[in-house]
Parts: structure tokens; sequence; C-alpha cells
């Protein structure tokens, strides 16, 4: 998914930030204490499960308020000393799981490291049905995340010589050819930075069936592509950015081809083992990991569970489970060079239009004059932002299973306003830097 609109019950940003800015004013002459738990909330009707004939959503129908938050639990918050560099950090973000919770969201997980400090925040239940805690350690689904980590076994191709860059992308899937109907060779760098200009198969796939069929069904490589070959395929005058969860579906397929394995396979080979990320995996057609937090949307002004969707089983556009600790691992181990020669992770960051690199976003790292790196995933019931120093030295993660509302035609535009949070949150944990957070 990629540009953002929002249903239901808005993020009340501007009383965020005003309030953001009132706390942090009083926290610089005082410590910190602890929030108050969330008001307790009405328990929800249960989650349905019902067959997928049942009539599909349309904008012009969503239900007039969104779903209350289950019954609060009493967030597992760290302290930090008054005098530490996260003590800003720590602020902004309790306000913003506060906002979630009135917005209605079912947990938020954060974990926040600078050098040897450390912060982390969980909040909230792991399902709407029950009343056991969110853990920190708990997975949630990752969404864009996972293109972090199909572009790292592409580019491990590249270093091991087995693969071209700048080589068309049917050198290595001729079938491209017949599925999505490319107008011109283009390179498999164009699908890693997303200047393709491939379709995507997100929007055919919804017109395709009902929602709730569509949520339940999983779907093959190859028939996320034949969806995207049945919308026209531009060519295109430039290389601007135009995001295609396409393009990733297609790198998968190259990294299964070449490697004689299964895309999850090849990631844990590459990227989990190694790196010993035992709450990260594909989702496949098991069971849910048991402690899975699980997300919800509304079809037709219902509630539906959409944790481990298989809708996204596969998927290397979104298909990763992950949690807030394994996913800072990641993008440390892949920034301090521990899965990529040091000319892979430079092309990685090497930024087009839109401040998208291959399989890297950027943002504005004040602390240091230079970025910060990492992606945002999105997919129907969580919001996932991550974001590092160029270092690895300063990290943040954030998890939300999101206020239900009807699915977004693209991306949740709560999302986007954390990848916002988090680079300005990150950006107070320079000692002496001044607030931020003024914008209406």
């Amino acid at each position: 998914m990629a540009a953002a609109r929002l249903h239901g019950s808005p993020i009340r940003v501007g009383a965020l930030l005003s309030s953001a800015a009132l706390m942090v004013g009083v926290l610089l002459g005082g410590c910190i204490g602890e929030p108050q738990p969330a008001p307790s909330q009405p328990t929800l009707p249960p989650t349905t499960t019902a067959p997928p004939t049942a009539p599909t959503p349309t904008a012009a129908s969503p239900p007039s308020s969104p779903p209350p938050s289950p019954t609060a639990t009493a967030p597992q918050t760290a302290a930090v000393p008054a005098s530490s560099s996260l003590r800003e950090l720590k602020a902004i973000l309790e306000l913003f799981s506060q906002e979630m919770f009135e917005a209605g969201a079912s947990a938020v997980l954060i974990k926040a490291k600078v050098g040897q400090e450390e912060w982390s925040h969980a909040a909230g239940v792991r399902s709407r049905d029950g009343n056991d805690p969110a853990q920190l350690s708990d997975p949630v689904q990752v969404g864009g995340i996972t293109q972090t980590m199909v572009a790292v076994s592409v580019l491990k191709l590249v270093d091991e010589g087995r693969l071209v860059l700048d080589e068309p992308m049917t050198k290595y899937l001729p079938e491209l050819e017949e599925l999505v109907h490319p107008p011109e060779p283009y390179s498999v760098r164009r699908l890693l930075n997303h200047t393709s200009g491939m379709p995507d198969f997100y929007d055919p796939l919804l017109r395709s069936a009902p929602l709730r069929q569509i949520l339940a069904t999983p779907l093959s490589a190859q028939q996320r592509l034949a969806l995207a070959g049945t919308v026209p395929w531009p060519k295109r005058v430039g290389q601007g950015f135009s995001y295609s969860s396409s393009n990733y579906v297609a790198l998968g397929m190259i990294v299964e081809r070449l490697r004689g394995k299964a895309l999850a396979e090849a990631l844990r080979d590459d990227i989990l083992g190694p790196l010993g990320l035992r709450g990260t995996t594909m989702i496949d057609d098991g069971p849910a990991p048991a402690s899975l937090v699980r997300g919800y949307t509304l079809v037709d002004g219902e509630l539906v569970d959409v944790g481990y969707s298989p809708m996204q089983s596969g998927s290397a556009s979104g298909g990763m489970v992950s949690t807030v600790d394994d996913v800072n691992t990641f993008y440390k181990a892949l920034l301090r060079g521990q899965l990529l020669s040091p000319a892979r992770v430079a092309e990685m960051k090497g930024l087009v239009y839109a401040d998208y690199g291959l399989g890297l976003s950027q943002w504005n790292d004040t602390c240091t004059n230079g970025f910060y790196y990492g992606h945002p995933g999105d997919v129907p019931g969580y919001g996932t932002i991550a974001i590092s120093s160029a270092d690895g030295n300063r990290q943040l993660a954030i998890s939300v299973a999101y206020p239900p509302s009807p699915l977004p035609a693209r991306s949740n535009a709560i999302v986007l306003e954390m990848a916002d949070l988090a680079e300005d949150a990150l950006n107070t944990t320079c000692r002496g830097l001044q607030f931020r957070w003024n914008r209406s």
C-alpha cells in the first residue's frame, strides 16, 4: 500500500504535539512520572468468522464511530533516569500511545535504543477476545519491512556474482513477459527502488471478490502478478518513484528461482538464522504464533480479525511477522555490514525520488546532519515503523494494532504519522537538542 487515507476516528495529531511540547517542558525541570492506565472501555462483541459471501463494504457506508478499545491493561513502560537522553522520546511516545488507545487501538509496542540506553513500552491486549496483556516480545505483522529483508536476499545474490542489478528482470524470470506485459525491458534495480512503474496487484485484488473472501484466501506470487497484469503498464518516460507491491513479488520470485528454495527458507538462511531472530517468520498456512498480537479491520461495519492473514501468506511485499526487538536487530546488523558487503549497503542507501533507495527509506537525522534508514510497514490491522541511524547506534521501532476501520484503498494514514513521529522523537535523543514538534 502507498498513499494515505484514514477512515474512522482520526489521531488528534495537533493535540498530541501540543501536549508533548508542554510535557517536555515540564520534564526538563524534573523526573518523569509513570503514565496512568487508559480508562476501561466497553467489551467488544466477538470477532466474526462469517462466510465469504457477506457483502463488501464501501467507503460511503462506514460505521458512525470506531469500535471501542478492549479493556485496557496497565502499560509496561520502562523508567529512564532524569538525565537520560531518552526522556523526551519517552514522553512523546507515551502520549502517542495514549492517543492510539483513545482512537481505538488494541496494542502499542515500542523499543528505543540509544547507545547503551534502552527504553520500552508495551500496552494493550493481544486479542480483543481476551485480556492477556500485550508483551514487548509479542510478534505482529510488519508489512513493508518484509521488503527490506527481500532486498537483502537479492543483494546477497549480487555479492555472490549470481545476479546483476542492471540486467533486465526478464533475464531471471522470462514468464514476466506473459504475466505483467512490460512495455520495455526494466532492470532488477528498478524493481528494488520502485521506479519500474509495474501496476500494483492490490487494486485489482480488492475488485476481484468480496472483501471477506479476499482476506481469507492465500495467493501465489504468480497469482498476484497475474492480477497486476490485468492493469495496463504504461511506458515510463522518467525514473520517478511509484510504489507498487508487485515489484517485490517479482523480486521474491527471483530469489526463489536463483536459490532453488521457497522465499521463507531463503530469508531464514540469509537473515533470520544468522541473526538469531526467533520472533520473526513468514506467514504460512500453519497456525499463528501463540503470542501474536491480533489485528482487526471493519467489513460492512463488523469487526474482523485479520491477524496472520492468509492474504499475506508467503508475500514478498508484506508477509513477515516480527517483534520490535527483532526489527531493531535486523536494521542494526544491516547498517553495520553484517549481512552485505559495504558496496551493497551503500547501494541500498543510494536514494532516488521520494527518499527511497533499494529497499530502504530515509528520514532526516538532525543529530548527525545525516539520515536515518528503515522502512514503514502497513497491512490490514497493523502499522509498524522502524528507523535507525546510519551507524545503528540509535534506533526506534513502533508497532500498533490499528484502531479498526474499513480497509483503506491505499495506506492507513496512521503509519505515515508514525514515521514522522519516530523521526522527530529519535531526533530528541541528542543532548542539548531542542524539542522540534511544533508543527500544527
